[in-house]
């Protein structure tokens, strides 16, 4: 199935597993027995967000994820010296590299790649160096894109998250406005030969719909999957969300 031209890798961010542990302190739940699961109910991949201030995942679950898991790994981080030495030295599969701010309770937007092209650069360079594949989260822009590509991004994730709380407040318009954008963003990244990946607030329904754009090869989903695995459990969550997937991948075979 890997092959398939329209197939669409799922990657599950096991942060929030961590974030419950945290909560009572101790070892349980372990973030790394999540993504064991995860792999064998059909995830592709495994991401976490090793933060600043180690809110949920720590430094010891990205080296036994690296260690543990028969996936690839895909490491989350800003861009900081910190986090890039921690990743050089952990050598994930990928690296993610994401905005934040401490006062954030998630991340709340993409990098400033035309700002901060200086900046992230020689962290691009050093990454690909190292033999991670290095992608920016960024929103849905033309211009975002072209900055990434401009710095030797070989991927990018575009933000989803305006576009589901659009949906999740009832705002049609805006909604389609934001899915415009994510469609023409997926598109532009296939043109200028990057590697389309996308996330943040999907749901089974949204994931089911951003399945559709065919240039999208990648969504990394956390959150909701650790909310609905209290009520249905972890590996029946994520063959749903597998299923909605592929679900709306088949969709662009019959429209073809």
């Amino acid at each position: 199935m890997m092959n398939e031209p329209h197939f669409l890798r799922l990657g599950v961010n096991v942060d929030h597993v961590a974030t419950l542990r945290n909560a009572r302190g101790g070892a349980l739940p372990d973030p790394v027995r999540a993504a064991l699961l995860a792999i064998e109910a059909g995830a592709d991949g495994i991401t976490a967000h090793l933060r600043e201030d180690r809110r949920h995942i720590r430094d010891d679950d990205m080296a036994r994820l690296k260690a543990g898991i028969s996936k690839p790994l895909n490491f989350e981080m800003a861009a900081t010296e910190q986090m890039l030495d921690i990743a050089l030295k952990i050598k994930p599969h990928a690296a993610c590299l994401v905005p934040e701010r401490r006062t954030e309770r998630t991340t709340e937007g993409g990098l400033d790649v035309l700002g901060g092209q200086h900046h992230l650069r020689p962290f691009v360079a050093e990454l690909s160096r190292a033999g991670i594949r290095v992608a920016l989260f960024i929103e849905p822009s033309l211009e975002a894109i072209d900055a990434a590509a401009a710095i030797g991004a070989p991927a990018i994730e575009l933000h989803t998250g305006a576009w589901c709380n659009a949906l999740e407040q009832g705002d049609g318009d805006r909604a389609g406005e934001e899915f415009a954008r994510l469609a023409a963003g997926a598109s532009h990244a296939k043109q200028r030969g990057i590697e389309c990946h996308a996330g943040h607030g999907l749901d089974f329904a949204t994931a089911r719909e951003i399945a559709k754009l065919p240039d999208v090869v990648e969504l990394n989903i956390g959150h909701y999957l650790v909310g609905e695995a209290v009520f249905t459990g972890l590996s029946a969550a994520i063959a749903k969300m597998r299923a909605a997937m592929d679900e709306g991948r088949r969709a662009i075979g019959a429209a073809n």
